[in-house]
């Protein structure tokens, strides 16, 4: 039996000058049907308190193949509309899986004695 780990995306997403309130009223369109989706713990959208023009749509899934599958819906294809309609200024999209403190603990110390070795050298 496979180990589920947690995975997330995050979309940093700019509108273009004037074009903030057109994108929350779309980016605002995949919240339901995101959170319906299987596999799907948690789907936000929020906007900057300091930016005016940006935006985070974050989701939560319980594994790499649940998100996988969802960005293979119909309902992502609204990243693609916004910006070829030339809403969007910047989508800076990243991915995410859970990591446990023993092995971020572990790959610091691996890190830490790869810049250690380089320097001896």
């Amino acid at each position: 039996m496979s180990k589920h780990i947690p995975v997330s995306h995050m979309a940093f997403v700019r509108a273009r000058p004037g074009r903030s309130a057109e994108l929350g009223a779309r980016l605002s369109s995949l919240i339901e049907p995101s959170r319906q989706a299987a596999g799907c713990l948690q789907f936000s959208l929020q906007h900057s308190l300091a930016d005016a023009d940006l935006w985070l749509v974050s989701g939560f899934w319980v594994n790499q193949s649940a998100m996988t599958a969802y960005f293979n819906t119909p309902a992502m294809q609204v990243f693609g509309e916004l910006v070829q309609e030339l809403v969007v200024d910047s989508l800076d999209f990243h991915t995410f899986s859970e990591v446990s403190a023993a092995r971020a603990q572990c790959e610091y110390h691996l890190s830490s004695a790869g810049s250690l070795q380089r320097l001896a050298s």
